[in-house]
């Protein structure tokens, strides 16, 4: 038997009794015992189960929990089975948690936003903007957009942004720009990514909710359509769509049934966001882990990071040099990890490795970190971490699709406010690419650096999408990690997402033909 067939055909015996209509009628321990009884186990002793969310599970010895965790792809292993009683409920199909949609980890990096989709989402935008403040009042994301911003437009750009798997979207894309003349000051990022926060469910509620308590219903009903206009919208990219599909859930039932929540938001934003979480069904639970359940969102954007690394020798101990990243003073972060993790993140730490973004690092050592180009000082995200710093803000908003030139130093909602966004320059193939004002091409090696050869990341992903997919992943395990400890996250990126973006940035996926 080949290495991987024992692991593809327990999966696939798994995945034939779950989907089985039969399953969900099943006692527990019948279904626990069916489980367990394909357990396997491999040369080095670690045993893997196939279980909730149509994920692997790896057992530790250490503790007897089972991790969510990616098999290994190259070691032989045999059914043993395990006792059912051993069995945790949680990694127990129920059976619609196998039904979920698989999504996508890239970031926005490498990989643009379609341009239909930013077409749809700008005209929504530009029909919505205009409404007036005083009807439509910044009840969340005042940290982000002028006061003389409408909640329509936070509406359209808290749904995106939560509905991404990882908003790291690249400086010039266009699903950014053109929310720039709204924006009260410059995104945190760098030259090239702007490295977003991910906003909880909580900031969308807040617009829906304080409006039904002001007495507007109809104006509340709007700002709820257009919630689930855009989640519609954003469907079609894989990035957005397990997310946005998870909010359409919870929103089209106030829609077909106005005045469904008026009793919860009488009661508080808290008991309207619990009133629309019951509505997401048991499909789309992981597409809300973030909401309900920090810990384990923690754990399978960890899985989606080792899964994106599969292309290394030891994914495990590559993931382990990206998790290396997270500040982590308080020694937290290892005994949430799978042991194969946690003994390769616990060598990066004896080699003092670890905790790099508590020193402001954005870049592994080998690369010069370059003074940024136009954000300085933190942006505070809805759990009240502070944003200060200068306003500085970028040219006049571009036409969608154009470049985006030139930087300035005028604040307020009337100029682009992604800070420093570098000129777009064609190459020999009548494309454009951007160029790093002041430096060369980018460091292209093989390995990020010699630290990151020696903690076993010495291969840089094979192409593009791969590449996208590695930094997508990285920095969602940034968000989650922010999620459970209020570790910082860096307003310039985690030092080896930032060092992926080199990978990125001379290869746009929206060439323009030379005018």
């Amino acid at each position: 038997m080949r290495p991987w067939n024992a692991f593809t055909a327990a999966e696939a015996e798994i995945r034939a009794m779950v989907d089985d209509p039969r399953w969900q009628g099943l006692p527990g321990d019948t279904r626990a015992h069916a489980i367990a009884a394909r357990t396997l186990v491999t040369r080095d002793g670690d045993r893997w189960l196939f279980g909730a969310h149509a994920r692997w599970h790896l057992h530790d010895p250490a503790d007897g929990r089972w991790h969510p965790a990616p098999p290994p792809r190259r070691i032989r292993a045999r059914q043993v089975g395990h006792s059912p009683a051993a069995l945790p409920p949680k990694i127990i199909p129920g059976g619609p948690d196998f039904a979920a949609e698989p999504g996508s980890t890239q970031a926005f990096v490498g990989p643009d936003v379609p341009p239909k989709l930013c077409e749809r989402v700008n005209d929504l935008l530009r029909a919505n903007c205009r409404r007036s403040e005083l009807d439509y009042p910044l009840a969340a994301f005042d940290d982000v957009f002028a006061s003389d911003v409408p909640s329509t437009v936070a509406a359209i750009w808290g749904t995106i942004m939560w509905c991404a798997y990882a908003p790291a979207f690249d400086g010039n894309e266009r699903l950014i720009t053109m929310f720039g003349q709204f924006l009260r000051r410059s995104l945190p990022g760098d030259e090239w990514v702007r490295w977003l926060p991910a906003p909880p469910l909580a900031g969308l509620v807040a617009l829906v909710g304080e409006r039904l308590r002001a007495g507007h219903p109809r104006t509340a009903l709007r700002l709820a359509a257009l919630i689930a206009d855009t989640a519609h919208i954003l469907l079609s990219d894989t990035r957005f769509r397990p997310r946005a599909l998870a909010l359409l859930t919870m929103v089209e039932p106030e829609l077909r049934k106005p005045g469904l929540d008026d009793h919860a938001a009488a009661r508080g934003d808290q008991e309207l966001r619990r009133a629309w979480l019951r509505r997401c069904p048991p499909r789309l639970a992981r597409a809300v882990m973030a909401e309900t359940d920090p810990e384990a969102h923690l754990s399978h954007t960890v899985y989606d990071l080792v899964e994106a690394l599969a292309f290394t020798t030891d994914p495990p101990r590559a993931a382990a040099a990206y998790l290396a990243d997270l500040s982590d003073s308080k020694g937290l972060l290892p005994p949430r990890l799978d042991h194969r993790l946690r003994h390769a993140y616990e060598e990066l730490l004896r080699a003092g490795l670890t905790s790099t973004s508590a020193g402001e690092r954005t870049e592994p050592e080998g690369f010069p970190v370059r003074p940024a180009g136009g954000f300085s000082g933190q942006y505070r995200n809805p759990d009240n971490e502070s944003f200060t710093g200068p306003l500085t803000g970028s040219g006049p908003l571009p036409v969608p699709g154009g470049p985006v030139t030139g930087t300035g130093g005028i604040p307020g909602p009337n100029k682009l406010s992604t800070g420093h966004i570098s000129e777009t320059t064609p190459d020999d193939a009548g494309t454009r690419r951007l160029r790093l004002p002041g430096a060369g091409p980018p460091d292209l090696r093989g390995g990020f650096t010699h630290v990151r050869d020696e903690a076993g990341t010495g291969m840089m992903p094979p192409d593009r999408a791969s590449t996208a997919a590695v930094l997508g992943a990285a920095y969602a395990v940034g968000l989650a990690w922010h999620r459970v400890s209020g570790a910082r996250v860096p307003e310039r990126g985690f030092a080896g997402s930032a060092a992926l973006v080199r990978r990125l940035v001379l290869e746009r996926d929206d060439p323009m033909s030379h005018t």
